[in-house]
Parts: structure tokens; sequence; C-alpha cells
């Protein structure tokens, strides 16, 4: 006589119910819209009071140095996946205390720290090499982001690549910069 499968096989274990993601209501689209306008309204704002001006239009740069016009709507991409892996880190079920998430948090909050720093430094202090030893600090901190994004929810890491991506080369441009005006 065959046995019927019990129970505890085809349940999903007790250990499990508090990871699973509850289905999508018109809150959670308000709580992503807000993260997402808020994120890009920090990143806006600051770009508003230090903009590049006069004095960086007299500055020596690389013949790679991509055209002004680019950096409004690359920002505003990259700062929209920001909020959106912030969200999808305060949605992810499970304790909010629990470990991954404060190391994630912690990282968000010093990324944006020192990303929101940036601009001021470079722009409203004039200061490329001050600047420059800043965005180096900046890539650790996205890098250390992805990786704690990813631990808590592996898609709100990804979608962090292109700002890894973009702050890496906005590294070399600022130290290229750096170097040719020293």
């Amino acid at each position: 006589m065959r046995s019927q499968p019990s129970a505890s096989k085809t349940a999903v274990p007790a250990s499990r119910l508090a990871s699973v993601r509850p289905p999508m209501d018109l809150g959670d689209y308000v709580a992503w819209l807000a993260w997402v306008v808020a994120v890009i309204s920090a990143g806006a704002g600051v770009g508003l009071l230090f903009g590049p001006g006069e004095w960086f239009a007299t500055l020596d740069k690389p013949t790679w140095n991509p055209p002004s016009w680019v950096f409004g709507p690359a920002w505003t991409t990259l700062y929209a996946l920001l909020g959106t892996g912030a969200w999808l880190v305060w949605r992810e079920p499970g304790p909010r205390g629990a470990p991954e998430r404060r190391h994630a948090w912690w990282a968000f909050g010093v990324q944006a720290v020192l990303n929101l720093a940036w601009t001021p430094i470079f722009f409203g202090l004039r200061s490329p090499g001050w600047a420059f030893a800043e965005i180096i600090l900046l890539w650790a901190s996205v890098l250390w982001m992805t990786l704690a994004f990813g631990r808590v929810r592996p898609l709100a890491g990804t979608l962090q690549v292109p700002l890894v991506a973009w702050v890496s080369f906005a590294l070399v441009l600022n130290g290229t910069i750096w170097l040719l005006n020293r």
C-alpha cells in the first residue's frame, strides 16, 4: 500500500512563510513612487543649488568628456533605479531589524551622504582634487550598497549595477579633470 505524501512535504515550511512576498497593491505602487521621487528630488535639489556654471566651462577636459546634456537624464535614471532598489529592500518581507537589512540601510545612508556631497565639493568649492578623494569613497560606498542590497533582495542589488558603472566612469573623469587643471 502506498502512503500519501505528508502535508509537510507539500506545504510551505513555516520558516519560509515570513519570506513570501505579498501581492502588490495600490499602497505598494504609491510607496515605490514616493521612494523614486524622494531620491530623484534629493539629487536634483543638490544639482540645482550647485550647478556647473562658468567656472566648469573654463576647465580643461578630456576629449571623452560627455556633453553636458547627458548628465541630467543619466542621473535621473540612476536615481530612479536607486529609489526602486531602496523600495525593494524596504518592501522585502522578514524582520525589519535583521542584520542584513541594517547593513543595507547603513550602506544606503553612507552612499547617499557621499553622493549628495560630491556636487557641492566639486562645483560649490570648485575643488576637483577634494572631489576626487571624495568620489573614491563614494565609489566604495556604492559598491558596498549594491552588495548589501543584493543580500536582501537580489534584484535590488542588480538595479545598482548601472550606478556602479557610472560612478566608476565619473571617478576616472573627475581624476582626469583634476590632473588636467592642477
